[in-house]
């Protein structure tokens, strides 16, 4: 049994779908290996998410240390910013890996899965 941030999951493959896991959080992830994204430029990436969901898993990703959350203040209208923590950047391999079996469905088996 494993524990982290209070909850108990039965092996580590469970722990880690119960950080990444859902239909967003991967996503998210995925958009951010690369760069820093305001909220509004993650939004027109994952147009199909509603704006709770996103602040919802943002928050989420933020509270497990994987995403951070950068506000300038400096001047109107605030800016706010996205990007992967160094604890973040370890889920890199694992978010490429799933991303690419993706490609691999779509070009080696969609026609057989039609």
């Amino acid at each position: 049994m494993y524990q982290y941030k209070g909850k108990e999951y039965p092996c580590c493959a469970s722990l880690t779908m119960g950080v990444i896991g859902g239909k967003w959080k991967t996503v998210i992830l995925y958009h951010l290996i690369n760069k820093t994204l305001r909220y509004n430029e993650l939004r027109k990436e994952m147009p199909t998410v509603t704006e709770r969901t996103l602040s919802l898993q943002l928050k989420t990703l933020e509270d497990d240390g994987i995403v951070k959350r950068k506000v300038y203040t400096s001047k109107p209208p605030l800016k706010v910013e996205y990007s992967l923590t160094d604890f973040g950047k370890t889920l890199i391999p694992i978010i490429q890996s799933i991303a690419d079996w993706g490609v691999y469905v779509v070009e080696q088996k969609s026609e057989t899965l039609a």
